[in-house]
């Protein structure tokens, strides 16, 4: 954990766009697996954590400090992650030695209930120091802030290797982390994975606005436009993905669709709810309905 906190402090004060590519380099060449392959998740904004809430974390060190000297001191600092890890006190009672590695703190994490966050967060920020603080409850918000796109990231993950970003890109929505497979090939102890291996995602071809001021209807085809979500589906070697148009993975959000779709292949379209509010009725079999019932899945942690 303290590399990558030293990474991500080293990173705030850069601003050099050739700076920030050779720091994320030279953490990724120097990182084991999979620690360097969770970072990389961080990084891009890939890191899919129960996020703890800023109460939790303002009832913590306000149990600890002042209150008044809290918020005057968060005030001042702007960002309530940087202000908790510089005024976080020293344990009182003996405390686990033992270095805190980023896969500890992310398998921690991904495992917190609502009830035992509390106790877990406190534990490791007993156990870490102000720099690895900051990097802990910068993880634990799911907002890192630091001035790196995924993009950068990923071009610093293949000028760390040499290999094409490009490539890197065109895989990355299909591969998990902490990236095995993908530090494999960029050492070169593993095959490049490719969209036959993994389900990928491929950019839409979106709608644009006819330039020419005299149209011949005859030369195109017409739809009509449902008011839902557009999505692909990919189904690859026994997995199924599904897409948003930003290339999101949203198979966690509609997983009965992913479980119904086992045709090899990829299809893009739009991603409907049967109902009243478009088109028809449910009797004549042709309706849908509003987006409203497609944005309440959106997001949610679990689907019921």
């Amino acid at each position: 954990m303290h590399a990558f906190a030293a990474l991500l402090d080293s990173l705030t004060y850069t601003r050099s766009r050739n700076a920030k590519l050779k720091l994320i380099a030279d953490y990724l060449r120097a990182t084991p697996d999979p620690d360097r392959g969770w970072a990389m998740a961080a990084l891009t904004g890939d890191l899919d954590l129960k996020g703890v809430k800023s109460a939790v974390i303002r009832g913590l060190i306000e149990e600890r400090v002042d209150p008044v000297l809290f918020r005057m001191s968060r005030d001042y600092v702007g960002d309530t992650a940087e202000t908790v890890a510089l005024l976080w006190p020293e344990p009182t009672v003996p405390v686990d030695p033992t270095p805190l590695s980023i896969t500890d703190v992310v398998e921690r994490l991904a495992a917190l209930s609502r009830a035992d966050a509390p106790g877990a967060l406190a534990d490791m920020l007993d156990r870490s120091d102000a720099e690895e603080r900051f990097a802990l409850l910068k993880m634990a918000t799911g907002a890192l802030r630091i001035g790196v796109s995924a993009r950068l990231a990923k071009t610093a993950l293949a000028d760390a290797f040499g290999l094409d970003v490009d490539a890197v890109e065109e895989v990355w929505h299909g591969l998990d982390a902490p990236y095995a497979s993908l530090f494999a090939w960029a050492e070169g102890t593993g095959a490049q994975p490719t969209p036959a291996d993994v389900p990928v995602f491929r950019p839409f071809m979106l709608a644009h606005g006819l330039e020419d001021l005299r149209v011949d209807l005859t030369d195109y085809a017409a739809e009509w436009k449902w008011d839902g979500i557009r999505v692909q589906i990919v189904h690859v070697a026994g997995e199924t993905r599904l897409y948003s148009r930003t290339g999101d993975d949203v198979t966690g959000s509609f997983p009965e669709i992913a479980a119904a779709f086992r045709t090899p292949g990829t299809v893009d379209g739009e991603l409907l709810v049967k109902g009243e509010h478009q088109g028809g009725t449910l009797e004549d079999g042709g309706g849908a309905a509003s987006f409203n019932a497609l944005q309440q899945r959106l997001g949610r942690k679990t689907v019921s």
